[in-house]
């Protein structure tokens, strides 16, 4: 298992172990964290599951591809660190990866 930690606005932390293959945002709805509302279900159809990924991690992570650069573009407060949870596949490289969930989704 990996462990990933969902920072909520206010400051909350989530801390769930995930299994590998399966998605930053799919660990996030599966453990009630608030903010991520996820609305396209991971299709990378929509900016609803937008995270900050810390940027201690931002490296590990990667850079998004280009479908999810231009949903990116419907999120609310994008900053360069800026990614979609559903796109982020959850690998043991992530164990200890630490997302932040903006005040609202796009």
């Amino acid at each position: 298992m990996t462990k990933l930690t969902y920072m909520a606005f206010d400051g909350t932390r989530f801390e769930v172990d995930a299994e590998n293959g399966s998605t930053v945002m799919e660990n996030a709805i599966r453990n009630a964290v608030p903010g991520i509302e996820a609305e396209c279900g991971g299709a990378c159809a929509c900016a609803t599951c937008h995270v900050y990924v810390d940027e201690a991690w931002t490296d590990i992570v990667g850079e998004p591809e280009s479908m999810e650069e231009d949903m990116l573009d419907f999120a609310y407060d994008v900053r360069p660190n800026s990614r979609l949870s559903c796109q982020i596949k959850v690998r043991s490289e992530l164990d200890g990866l630490v997302v932040t969930v903006p005040e609202r989704q796009g």
